[in-house]
């Protein structure tokens, strides 16, 4: 349903738009989706928007919560989360799935709910499953309110880095080697399992990297120089997904690249290049986040390389249906071949996050940035398209 079609009371066409920020969730990037959506809430020009946050527990409540931006930052290396900024340790935020009302409703035990008022577009800041993965954005189609960034698919597409590769191939887009273990596969017998990625590693070398198949911002990643680390690594990742996807050194730079969708289409950021990291032993979530290991925007490259990792991120963009934002990663192998690794269709969104630095670079603040993608989001369709 088109967002233009649905009936304005006098009293919605004379209010500003309002934006419900969504954050936290229940995945293990809970800490950096509160750090994001600090850094959303600060930047949202409120002459222009109304705003509602509402963060998701660790365990799936729906809280209202204070809109206090400061408090949502990493100090003494810790994430913050939601519980600690809920306005209630019981209340609840509930979204109307009849696609003709937007009502926001709020409710505590033995009290009378609480209507909160209708919602224009959800800025979803959720990172990794019950979130990114599709899943919110499924809820918020059904409820036909508007939202920031990419549909059911692409998300799903996105989330779920075998399903990405794959995807990826069928379009002629270059990966590097991967292999991919099923939760029945190592439960049912993980000699086998694991004999599987030892023939993988005897095709393309060690070390490997063992990451969760569903994951993000680096967590759950283990880098492994041989079969004595490999059942430790596969008990990691699987703290994170039970699926695990397996994956060869590819040596050279790491080059990361935005999309941003505008009127006429997706365009491509300047690219920035994650130099090596000496305090770590790859760009893992410390480094990320933590340490806050800093990039090269924009990156050190040719303008040939430039002209050609920005069309393959477009060109991985249109691939996965997306719709908004994506940050495409990419290796510049040693020699001189881009292969991507993965997309990111809700990415690091702190002022100093890669995707804001990259467009800052291209000539789009990072308030910009924001207002820009609700706007956006206000004009698009929910449901088929």
């Amino acid at each position: 349903m088109s967002t233009e079609n649905l009936p304005q009371s006098p009293e919605q066409q004379l209010r500003k738009p309002r934006v419900a920020v969504v954050f936290g969730g229940r995945s293990s990037e809970h800490g950096i989706s509160v750090v994001t959506a600090g850094a959303v809430l600060r930047a949202i020009d409120r002459t222009k928007y109304d705003v509602l946050p509402i963060g998701i527990t660790a365990d799936g409540r729906w809280a209202l919560t204070a809109d206090e931006p400061d408090r949502m930052a990493i100090t003494d290396r810790r994430t913050p989360n939601v519980e600690e900024l809920a306005e209630s340790d019981e209340g609840g935020v509930v979204l109307s799935v009849d696609p003709g009302s937007r009502e926001v409703v709020y409710s505590e035990p033995g009290s009378v709910p609480k209507a909160l008022g209708e919602v224009d577009v959800v800025f979803p800041m959720l990172h990794g499953p019950y979130g990114e993965d599709g899943t919110l954005q499924g809820l918020l189609e059904l409820s036909g309110v508007p939202y920031v960034g990419s549909g059911v698919l692409a998300s799903a597409v996105g989330q779920d880095k075998e399903y990405m590769k794959r995807v990826f191939v069928s379009f002629g887009l270059p990966v590097g080697p991967y292999e991919v273990v099923r939760p029945r596969e190592w439960a049912n017998d993980p000699a086998a399992a694991r004999k599987k990625i030892v023939d993988f590693a005897g095709e393309h070398g060690w070390p490997l990297f063992i990451k969760p198949a569903r994951g993000g911002s680096s967590m759950g990643i283990t880098k492994v120089d041989g079969l004595a680390g490999l059942d430790d690594a596969i008990a990691e990742a699987q703290r994170h997904d039970p699926k695990i996807l397996v994956e060869s050194l590819l040596r050279g730079r790491e080059i990361e690249c935005g999309v941003l969708e505008f009127e006429d289409g997706p365009r491509a950021s300047v690219p920035a290049e994650i130099p090596p990291v000496t305090a770590h032993d790859f760009y893992d979530f410390e480094a990320k986040y933590i340490d806050s290991a800093a990039g090269l925007v924009p990156a050190p490259l040719t303008d040939e390389q430039t002209a050609e990792v920005q069309r393959l991120a477009v060109a991985a963009f249109d691939a996965a249906s997306c719709e908004g934002l994506v940050r495409a990663d990419f290796f510049l192998t040693e020699d001189g071949e881009f292969v991507i690794n993965e997309i990111n269709t809700m990415p690091g969104f702190t002022p100093i996050s890669m995707y804001p630095r990259m467009w800052q670079e291209s000539g789009v603040a990072y308030t910009e940035l924001v207002d820009r993608l609700i706007q956006a989001a206000l004009t698009r369709s929910t449901g088929l398209r």
